[in-house]
């Protein structure tokens, strides 16, 4: 399994590009957020493997999603100039609080046969450019109320009808935890679909060892399943930025801290 941490969680306290060369100096891929925000010459002079970023800007699966289309395309050529094999997705827009800019509280059948049918035009993006888009579940309990095909359920589903190789889940089992639960049979589940794992622990969205999540055993259930790609952790240091990564790597290696 490859490391990937997110650059905006950790050392918050450094400008974004020393915060991407203390991780990169650390030995883990980087995790990157709305690339519009950010100075794409001085991500790419810190030498940094970036593992997966956003991948649209505006639009929705549901509405919009020709905006959507536009800026997915838009930010295919940002992950090709950075080397970036991933391009994240939810399932609608997100406000700098991570909110639905249009929250749906209730997912008819007419939504889900559109978003499958964006979902399919993406992927076709993607495989035009050789990169993976990857959906990602999100917990409406907490962090995100009103967004639509939050649970690892439903992106399963979506990614399952589509089948196409450049669809794939961005599986967070710190979202999954608070809104399903049964993270190891999940994990078994999803496999065959499984694009990267972004981590946290339950509650407070920390590093691995802080919460109620067994993470090893996680990480044990992916090696038996065989599982070679990415785990990102996508968390906030629980006191020092330091001993996060240390937990995380300790979490899925034999290496302790």
């Amino acid at each position: 399994m490859r490391l990937a941490v997110c650059a905006e969680m950790v050392f918050t306290d450094l400008p974004f590009a020393e915060r991407v060369e203390r991780i990169h100096a650390a030995g883990f891929d980087v995790e990157i957020w709305n690339w519009t925000t950010k100075d794409l010459a001085e991500l790419k002079k810190t030498g940094a493997v970036f593992s997966s970023m956003t991948g649209y800007v505006g639009g929705s699966l549901t509405h919009e999603q020709d905006r959507l289309l536009e800026t997915a395309e838009q930010s295919v050529h940002v992950a090709l100039e950075l080397g970036c094999p991933r391009l994240n997705l939810h399932g609608t827009e997100l406000d700098d609080r991570g909110l639905p800019v249009v929250p749906a509280y209730e997912v008819t059948g007419r939504m889900w046969l559109t978003a499958a049918r964006t979902l399919e035009k993406l992927a076709k993006l993607g495989e035009r450019y050789g990169v993976m888009f990857v959906l990602e579940n999100l917990n409406a309990e907490v962090d995100h109320p009103g967004v639509p095909f939050g649970k690892a359920a439903d992106t399963l589903a979506l990614v399952e009808a589509v089948d196409h190789p450049q669809l794939k889940l961005m599986l967070d089992l710190y979202h999954a935890q608070i809104g399903e639960g049964n993270l190891i049979e999940l994990l078994g589940k999803a496999f065959p679909y499984l694009g990267e794992i972004q981590v946290a622990d339950v509650p407070g969205r920390c590093e691995p060892g802080t919460g109620e999540i067994n993470y090893p055993a996680v990480a044990a259930a992916l090696r038996e399943l065989g599982y070679d790609g990415t785990v990102g952790l996508e968390a906030f240091a629980a006191t020092d930025s330091e001993l996060a990564l240390r937990r995380f790597r300790a979490a899925f290696t034999n290496e302790g801290l």
